[in-house]
Formats: C-alpha cells, structure tokens, sequence
C-alpha cells in the first residue's frame, strides 16, 4: 500500500493583512489511478488563530510569510492517518460481502 497525501487547497482568511483563518483540504490516494487497490479520500479543515475557547492555534501573520510546512502541520494528519488506512482496508482489502439470494432454490419435499 503506498499512499501519498499532499495538501491541495488552503484558503487564507485575512485581517488587516495578516491571515486570521485557513480552510485546507487535504488529498490522500493509495496506489496509483487504474489499481485494483486504488483509492482516494479528501479531508478539510478549518483552523482559526485562536478558536471559541480561546485556544491559540498560530500566530496571524501575513500569507506570504507561511511555509507549506507549517499550513501542514495545522491540520491533523495524524487523526486523518488513522481514518484513511481505516478506509482503505474497508473498502479494498476487507470489503463487506454481501449475501446473495438463490432465486433457483427448491424447498425440500
């Protein structure tokens, strides 16, 4: 299984010129298009400098000063990890089979 994730999207929210918000998405993809085990997932999420319970999650500072790095490094990839590979194994290497009917099935006499 070679999984590859990267991030994909982040959307800066800004406030006097220092970004406040970010909305990011991140791309993850086990194998390669056209395997037989292949399959992708996206997550998102939204970090705010400091959430409703006041938590400091970063400091706001302009966009052009992020690193790609350190946007990464506010999502939680670990958790997303878990969940992929989780994914993964429920739909290509332990999917669900479901039962099928016999409609040719003759009740004993």
């Amino acid at each position: 299984m070679a999984v590859t994730k990267s991030l994909t999207k982040a959307i800066p929210y800004e406030k006097n010129s220092k970004v406040e918000e970010w909305d990011m998405e991140f791309t993850y993809e086990n194998d390669s298009e056209g395997d037989a085990t292949y399959y992708t997932s996206t997550f998102n999420n939204h970090v705010a400098a400091t959430d409703s319970t006041g938590t400091v999650n970063f400091t706001a500072k302009a966009k052009a000063s992020w690193t790609k790095s350190e946007l990464e490094a506010l999502c939680p990839t670990s958790h997303w990890d878990v969940v992929f590979a989780s994914q993964v194994d429920s739909v290509i290497t332990n999917p669900v089979i479901n039962p099928v009917a016999d409609q040719s099935y003759a009740i004993p006499s």
